[in-house]
């Protein structure tokens, strides 16, 4: 198991978001992580002009679901959450469940997701993807959604 130190990714600024309605849909299970996943996010969707919402839900389970009641009303969406592997298989679906339905919704009603679900066996794992001086996932994910909802803009009006 690694507990390697990451470093964030450079990203660069995304054309077409400014104004763009942004729903950050959040699982608090592990609260120091969901902090360092939402401040990434927050900073990557201020930096490109758009604006964001919070809802939180119990867990990554509940992610899609959430997204899924919202889907009409916002123009992209950042799951963020994390799962640490435990004793049992309930690791495995709730992370392969979450996965699967946040992409089944991408493709079937076209919604532009970021996906900033931490799966880890640690907790220290954890950190260093999700603090903003190390791995910073949610600013990943934040980034991600805007280049959808940025591409998804572009072929509409073309």
């Amino acid at each position: 198991m690694s507990t390697r130190t990451e470093t964030p990714t450079a990203r660069p600024a995304i054309d077409g978001v400014r104004g763009a309605r942004i729903l950050i849909v959040e699982s608090r299970y592990y609260a120091e992580i969901a902090d360092a996943l939402l401040a990434g996010a927050e900073r990557e969707i201020a930096k490109n002009g758009a604006l964001a919402e919070r809802v939180v839900v119990p867990g990554a389970f509940e992610i899609p679901g959430a997204i899924a009641l919202a889907a009409d009303r916002y123009d992209g969406f950042v799951a963020l959450g994390c799962v640490v592997r435990g004793e049992t298989t309930h690791y495995d679906y709730v992370c392969g469940e979450s996965a699967r339905g946040l992409m089944d919704l991408a493709v079937r009603k076209k919604l532009a997701i970021g996906y900033g679900i931490v799966t880890v066996d640690t907790m220290e794992q954890a950190r260093a993807r999700a603090f903003t001086d190390r791995g910073d996932k949610g600013g990943d994910a934040a980034h991600a959604c805007l280049a959808m909802v940025a591409l998804g803009r572009r072929w509409r009006n073309a």
